[in-house]
């Protein structure tokens, strides 16, 4: 049997393109989700697939970045799909498969260059926010805590704790805006 897994990182992306690439090569079966893909953590979707596939079936992904996107995690899942005799395939990245001595090593190597890919992409983006807060346009998140009033109702006997659960923060932001 043919099993596909689709992944988009956020909810406001369509998971349509994939899910349709998924149906056209065949599969008859497909978990889908919008979660980070960072880690394979809280992916349930993923986890079920995993579970779901037997021996002689192939998981079916459009990219490898949907799968994983640490070669850490993409080996675990090769790893766990190979112990069940589960075969996996890339569409939309030819040659990527379990099938084959090469097809293994493309995807050792692309999962390295995905990797080094997320990496330049972080180093970019940590670039471009330093330098947006040297000219003063990046300034963080909005202050949600107004140190003032925690202030004001400390004065007035409050204890830390009923202050956090006042103001809805956590307990530890009352002492910082304390000490502030």
């Amino acid at each position: 049997m043919k099993v596909g897994y689709a992944r988009v990182s956020s909810q406001s992306q369509s998971l349509d393109i994939q899910v349709e690439a998924l149906r056209e090569a065949g599969c008859e079966k497909i978990f889908a989700e919008k979660m980070s893909g960072r880690s394979t953590k809280d992916r349930e979707e993923l986890t079920q697939a995993i579970d779901f596939v037997r021996d002689g079936d192939t998981l079916i992904v459009t990219r490898l970045d949907r799968l994983a996107r640490s070669v850490g995690d993409l080996h675990n899942i090769i790893e766990t799909l190979m112990k069940k005799n589960v075969a996996f395939k890339c569409i939309n990245q030819s040659g990527v498969d379990t099938d084959s001595s090469s097809g293994r090593l493309m995807l050792s190597i692309l999962g390295a260059v995905s990797v080094f890919e997320n990496d330049v992409r972080k180093s970019r983006q940590m670039e471009g926010i330093r330098k947006a807060q040297q000219d003063g346009k990046y300034k963080g998140r909005p202050v949600s805590i107004d140190p003032d009033k925690v202030k004001e109702l400390h004065k007035g006997g409050m204890g830390a704790s009923t202050i956090a659960r006042e103001l809805k923060i956590g307990r530890a932001s009352v002492y910082r805006a304390l000490a502030a």
